[in-house]
Formats: C-alpha cells, sequence, structure tokens
C-alpha cells in the first residue's frame, strides 16, 4: 500500500547517491522532503569573537543556505521543493510525523553524538508510532559500525590497520530521476524560503569578505569535474605535497566543505578516481593519493564514533594528558592574526575571511598553537577552527587536533614547523603575506617573513613600523620552540611512567586474584 514518506536532510545536500532519498521515494504517495533550521546553529551571537551565531561564522552559514537553495532548485526540477521549517530539528520532525501521517522516515546517518542522540529521539517517537525509519550509511565511504566490529569492538588508531580491514566500499547509488513524487498536504505549517544571510540578524556584514567558495551540489559536480580533467594531476596527487601558500588557484581540489555538507558524495568522488586509475594504470598510493585523503577522512570518523570524548583531552583515553598553558592573550594574538609572525598571521587572516586555508597552513598554525611556540591547549584552536572553517566537521577537525598537538595518532613532538623558514620555502617573495597583511605590502622580500629584523629606515619606506603599525613577535620562536619541547618531553615521560604503574598495578591485581582462587580450591 502506498505511504506518506518524509526524507529528512541534515547533511546529505545532494540528490545525486542518496540512498534516504531513494529509499522515500519507492512506493510512496507523496513525498515530503524537509529541512528544519536549528535556532542554535542560526540564531546571532553578539558574544562571540566573530559575527555569526554561537555555533559558526558568517561563512559556513553562507555555505549552508547557498547549499540549500541549490537543493531546493534541483528538487523543482523534479516536481517537488524543499520544505523549510524553523525551530528545534527533533520536536518539529516529530510533529510533521504526526501532522502529515508519514508511514516512512528516511535520513541519513549520522555518527556525531549530538546526530546520535538527536535521531534517537525521532526514532523513538516513529517506532512507538508504528513509522517504518530508514536510516542508511553514506556520508561515508564506509559504516563506522562495521569497521570497528571487525576490530573486535575497538576503532582501528591506525591508518594502516583501519585500511586493511576497510576493504572496498559499496559503490555509489546510481539511480537518476526524471521526477520525485508530489508533495501532499501541509496543513498551517509556515513554510520558509531559504533566507538571504543579510536577514539573519548578523549587524551590518557589508564590509565583510565572504568565502570565495560557494556551496550547493551543482558547485560541487562543476569543481570536481574541473578537479578531475588533468589526469596527470590526479594520478600524481601527494599529499602533504602541496603549495600552502597558492590562494588565488588552491593546489589541492578544495572539495573538502562540500563533502562536510554531503553535496558531494564520497562515494561518488572515490568511484571517479578509481575508474581514472583504472584508465591511467601507474597512480600513487594510499595514503598519499586523493583516494587515500578519502579514507583519511573515514579513519577519522570511525576513531571518532568509537572513542568516547573524543572532542577533549579529559576522559579521551586515546589522547595524550598534556598540562597545556593558559593564556588569552597569545590564544587572542594567535586567532586575530597579530602574532608579529607575518607567515602565521597571514594564514590566520584568510581563515577569518575565506573559511578555507590549505592542510599544510593549518598544520603550521596548529603546530604554532600548541607543542611549537605557545604551548596553548589544542581544543582552544579547535574551537577557533570548528567557528570559522567552512568544512570544519566534528571528527575531522578533532582529529586533526589531536594529531598536529602531539596528543593522539603521532608523535615525533620535537618536529616543529618554523614560521618564518616553512612558508618562505614556498613563496620567497611573500605574495601570499602581501595579499592577506597588505600593512606589509611593501616590505622587501628579505625581511617580509620578518619584518622586525628590517632597519627603521627601511620600515618608514615601507610606511609600517614594526610596533605600532604590526606587532612585534609575541614569542621567541628559538626560545619558544626550545621550552615546548622540554615541557612535550616531560608530559611523555610522565605519561609513559603513568602506564607502566598502571600495567604493573593490573599484574599485582590479576595475582592477588590468583592467590585467591587458589586458596578456595
Amino acid at each position: 500500500m502506498e505511504t506518506n514518506s518524509l526524507i529528512w536532510f541534515r547533511k546529505g545536500l545532494r540528490i545525486h547517491d542518496n540512498p534516504a532519498l531513494d529509499l522515500a521515494r519507492r512506493g510512496c504517495k507523496h513525498l515530503y522532503p524537509v529541512f528544519v533550521l536549528d535556532p542554535h546553529y542560526l540564531d546571532p551571537d553578539r558574544s562571540a569573537f566573530s559575527p555569526g551565531s554561537a555555533r559558526s561564522g558568517l561563512n559556513r552559514i553562507q555555505f549552508l543556505l547557498e547549499s540549500l537553495r541549490d537543493l531546493d532548485t534541483s528538487l523543482r526540477r523534479l516536481g517537488s521543493r524543499l520544505l523549510l521549517l524553523r525551530g528545534e530539528p527533533a520536536p518539529v520532525v516529530c510533529r510533521l510525523l504526526k501532522d502529515w501521517k508519514i508511514g516512512k522516515l528516511c535520513f541519513e546517518f549520522d555518527t556525531e553524538p549530538y546526530g546520535l542522540a538527536r535521531d534517537k529521539q525521532v526514532k523513538d517517537f516513529a517506532s512507538d508510532c508504528g513509522i517504518d525509519v530508514h536510516s542508511p550509511v553514506s556520508h561515508t565511504l564506509f559504516n563506522p559500525s562495521d569497521i570497528i566490529e571487525k576490530n573486535g569492538g575497538k576503532p582501528p588508531l591506525t591508518y594502516q590497520s583501519f585500511v586493511a580491514l576497510a576493504g572496498c566500499p559499496v559503490d555509489p547509488c546510481a539511480t537518476t530521476y526524471s521526477e520525485l513524487p508530489p508533495i501532499g498536504e501541509t496543513g498551517d505549517y509556515e513554510l520558509l524560503s531559504v533566507p538571504k544571510i543579510e536577514d539573519l540578524g548578523y549587524g551590518d556584514i557589508s564590509q565583510e569578505e565572504l568565502s570565495p567558495f560557494h556551496g550547493g551540489e551543482t558547485e560541487a559536480l562543476k569543481r570536481l569535474d574541473h578537479a578531475l580533467e588533468d589526469k596527470a594531476w590526479v594520478t600524481n596527487f601527494e599529499k602533504p605535497k602541496g603549495d600552502p601558500s597558492a590562494f588565488l588557484t588552491p593546489a589541492t581540489t578544495v572539495l573538502s566543505p562540500y563533502l562536510k555538507f554531503g553535496c558531494l558524495s564520497s562515494r561518488y568522488f572515490y568511484k571517479r578516481l578509481q575508474d581514472i586509475y583504472a584508465s591511467v594504470g601507474k597512480h600513487t598510493k594510499p595514503h598519499v593519493s586523493l583516494v587515500g585523503q578519502l579514507l583519511w577522512r573515514d579513519f577519522f570518523y570511525t576513531v571518532a564514533f568509537g572513542t568516547p570524548n573524543f572532542d577533549r583531552m579529559k576522559g579521551n583515553k586515546i589522547c595524550k594528558q598534556i598540562p597545556w598553558s593558559e593564556n588569552e592573550e597569545l590564544l587572542v594574538a594567535w586567532r586575530d592574526g597579530q602574532t608579529g609572525y607575518p607567515w602565521i598571521d597571514a594564514i590566520m587572516i584568510q581563515l577569518k575571511k575565506w573559511g578555507w586555508i590549505h592542510h599544510l597552513a593549518r598544520h603550521c598554525v596548529a603546530c604554532f598553537l600548541t607543542r611549537g611556540d605557545m604551548f596553548i591547549h589544542w581544543e582552544k584552536g579547535r574551537d577557533v577552527f570548528e567557528r570559522l572553517l567552512i568544512d570544519s566537521d566534528w571528527a575531522i577537525n578533532n582529529g586533526n587536533w589531536l594529531w598536529l598537538s602531539c596528543s593522539s595518532f603521532f608523535y615525533q613532538y620535537y618536529r616543529i614547523y618554523s614560521p618564518i623558514s616553512f612558508g618562505k620555502k614556498y613563496d620567497p617573495s611573500g605574495n601570499y603575506i602581501r595579499h592577506f597583511l597588505p600593512v606589509l605590502k611593501d616590505f622587501p622580500k628579505e625581511y617580509i617573513y620578518e619584518p622586525w629584523t628590517a632597519p627603521l629606515s627601511v620600515q618608514k619606506k615601507a610606511n609600517c613600523i614594526i610596533g605600532k603599525d604590526y606587532p612585534r613577535p609575541v614569542v621567541d620562536h628559538e626560545n619558544a620552540s626550545k621550552e615546548c619541547k622540554k615541557k612535550m618531553g616531560e608530559a611523555f615521560a610522565s605519561s609513559s611512567s603513568k602506564k607502566q604503574q598502571n600495567h604493573n598495578d593490573s599484574n599485582e591485581i590479576a595475582s592477588l586474584k590468583s592467590k585467591r582462587r587458589k586458596k578456595t580450591e
């Protein structure tokens, strides 16, 4: 018997390779495509350090709105449209299920703690009402639960072990649509148009430079096609190689925000890459290849899904317990691009303006904040990235900060990115710095990475006096990095000592239990 179906969009903002959409439209009389605007995600927060809501800066909100607009356009081409409502998502969806007499609910499986709790609320309500619920996995290549089960109930903690367990993902859903079932009656519900960012109450944002990267499935597929045109580039791609200073034409695909919002299917991306590899023959391999980057993404998703308190140091079994410093002044200088190190500051300004920076640029500023120079808690840096990045992804953002702070996964804390020589290697003339820090644009190239070393006459000629127009370095890199290495070494030694003590205690307890058993026999 035909029923009413509801497809609940959250991520997965696309038509292609969307199993939840395919399940929802099968055997249904009316199909209700729904997205709920969450006030917690959108409402202005005047106390935040940048314009936006409590959860996000402007760029990611803009990217979401563009993605919703594009999804609505695609649905309209298929004789449907996006039903946009506002409110707390779980209660709103529960009301819709009842009022619209829904018999089948479909949505993409979410692995994040917030999403799992929200979805449990809705699933429990739907089950109590006798509604069929389908929640297929399609945001990742693999089901994290399957990988964890294969690994004996624990997430694999190395990339190599993950790849060995994972195998090959299922092919993307190849279904295409000429039309979708019609929308049924919606009653008295207020159905909204996708708002413009200027209408959301963030104040005067006319002077804000918004990201050049625009959201939506259409843009995602266009960018994917463009990236894969050059087969030689695809087959020879090697991360971490690439130029972090290339900004007009980034030295990578910039597909991460489209994967984050599900405008692009990772399975479809994977399939397209495998088709190119098959046609060309020779190509780079994981972990450095483009396919390898998709596998890294799934690796972090799997570890995050299977690790309680993954997003914090305390209570996180895979995170080193390091006594990070509290220094709000240094944190703000780093966050606002005012450290006095032009390479670091230019990266942070690009992040603030564009909502995106190259992966090696992320490495540099994360290292500088944590184990390299400032010794500030990785959670503080994570929070800044979480707010500003258009591709901010709970599992990957936390995983990268754990990695780059040497708190987990990677432990060579003595390998530090220089805030001077690393950028100079890629961009000796300092064009990247000149673009994002125009106050330094007239400095000669021999001083652009270390403007504080320029004679006063050079500073005057460049119309930039260090300490007045641009800050002096907030830390001395040579001394600060030595101090950070010392602190990291002490923290690692303490961690090893505690592990050994715990091991000894476990052996002692086991021995006592064994003796007790023998006494009772």
